[in-house]
């Protein structure tokens, strides 16, 4: 019978008994509520072993790559460890080695860390002020391929982190972070499938990493990424990116902004409605949206509206730094 690891003991699983059968009836209590693999309150990882297909039904398949799974319906086959412990706590040393200004209120800060991060394009890491531990999120617009982690990192009134980026770091600054997390990253599963990638402001920054790995990795799909501001001098990456259209031909650059006109390839007005307009059928799309919260969940709901499923709809939304 397998055994499970938990916790730093072992406990046998009977035949047919669930993970959390077997962990309840040994009094190790884990969250739980519907006890038929809907709810997704029971998620758990295994750090050793592969937990069966069947227990990570209705997951993304990003958290099914990660080896999540639910032990409500994980009927485990081979021995598993699980681990209660959040990776994404676990603290990295890391020096700043580039500092560019994107534009007036974006900072590309690269960092380079004592060990290599075990990463995917797209998730984030959670940063620390050198001097008060304050710490926020900011994904990565790096390749796990590339020696430096990439920031976008836009200036917030009265933030302290990103005060301290476009202040006073410095080449050569210490800091700590935490990750990876988030499960905004593109997977090989159907090279052939279109991607939709959608993104406010520095919510470029996981989108630049998606869409680079993506590429890297042979998909052959459409893909059409909407990078929107309110006006053009919000933009940046802008050449990388008609560099990318040009280089590859399934790639679709459109830069969209609010006010004034428009870029070359690009679209002027509300972002929700040139989405409506310009993508009014996204079934069988594979979507990801990034930027502002409130902006986000709009944007979802619109694609959602527009055909395509919500497994197949990812984001990781960030509360903004607000701290004094």
């Amino acid at each position: 019978m397998p055994v499970i690891t938990f916790e730093g003991k072992e406990y046998h699983c009977e035949k047919g008994e669930t993970v959390l059968e077997s962990l309840t009836r040994h009094g190790m209590l884990i969250p739980s509520s519907c006890q038929s693999g809907v709810c997704q309150t029971c998620i758990t990882k295994a750090v050793k072993g592969t937990p069966p297909v069947e227990s990570q039904q209705g997951l993304k398949d990003t958290l099914a790559n990660q080896n999540y799974f639910l032990a409500c319906i994980c009927k485990p086959t081979e021995d598993m460890e699980l681990s209660v412990a959040d990776i994404a706590k676990q603290k990295i040393s890391a020096t700043v080695v580039e500092k560019t200004l994107l534009n007036e209120s974006v900072v590309r800060i690269r960092l380079k860390t004592e060990q290599p991060l075990d990463y995917i394009a797209g998730q984030f890491v959670n940063v620390m002020h050198p001097e008060t531990d304050v710490t926020r999120s900011y994904s990565l617009a790096s390749l796990p391929r590339e020696d430096f982690l990439e920031l976008h990192i836009k200036r917030v009134p009265d933030g302290h982190v990103s005060g301290y980026f476009h202040d006073a770091a410095k080449l050569g600054d210490q800091l700590s972070l935490m990750g990876p997390a988030g499960d905004c990253f593109y997977t090989d599963r159907d090279l052939d499938q279109p991607l939709l990638l959608v993104g406010v402001g520095t919510g470029l920054a996981p989108l630049y990493g998606i869409l680079r790995d993506a590429l890297v990795r042979g998909h052959r799909g459409e893909i059409h990424l909407f990078h929107a501001s309110l006006a053009v001098q919000g933009l940046y990456y802008m050449d990388e990116l008609y560099a990318l259209a040009d280089e590859h031909e399934q790639v679709h650059y459109i830069p969209c902004v609010l006010h004034g006109d428009a870029p070359r390839d690009g679209e002027q007005g509300d972002l929700q409605q040139v989405l409506k307009k310009s993508k009014p059928d996204l079934k069988g799309w594979r979507v990801y949206v990034c930027g502002d919260p409130a902006i986000v969940n709009g944007l979802k709901q619109t694609c959602f509206m527009s055909g395509a499923n919500m497994t197949d709809i990812y984001s990781d939304p960030f509360v903004f730094d607000v701290t004094p």
